[in-house]
């Protein structure tokens, strides 16, 4: 994991970095924090590959004002996953499904069912019920 605190850039900024890093990492976020005299600040972490070390301190030093960054190992647990299609009125939506032990959990996409909910002309909450139940 790599971290960093930014506290002299504009949201516009952090949201092009964090796109730019997730196209390269594991996984990116900005958590708010204060610094020194009480000033409001990000911590920006980043999980990712070793190899990929090199490419994210590029964008970070190149698409931020930080001018440093923390390093640690971390160990991961990840679930066994795979993209699945789900039928509903005739269209094909997706979701993750993913296995614990004996357990399987299906999670639908979120553009899966943002474009049901407009589809159908209901909530996104509405059209996420649907996608699990089926």
């Amino acid at each position: 994991m790599l971290e960093t605190n930014i506290d002299d850039q504009s949201g516009e900024l952090l949201a092009f970095t964090l796109e730019k890093i997730m196209e390269v990492a594991l996984d990116c976020y900005f958590s708010p924090i204060f610094m020194k005299k009480n000033r409001p600040a990000y911590k920006l972490s980043v999980i990712y590959k070793a190899e990929d070390e090199e490419a994210i301190e590029d964008i970070i030093f190149t698409q931020t004002t930080s001018i440093g960054v923390r390093k640690f190992d971390l160990d991961r647990t990840v679930l066994d996953r795979e993209i699945i299609k789900i039928s509903y009125k005739g269209k094909d939506y997706l979701a993750k499904q993913v296995s614990y032990k004996d357990k399987i959990f299906t999670y639908p996409e979120y553009e899966s069912a943002k474009t049901l909910a407009k589809d159908q002309n209901i909530s996104l909450k509405e059209a996420y019920d649907i996608l699990k139940s089926l």
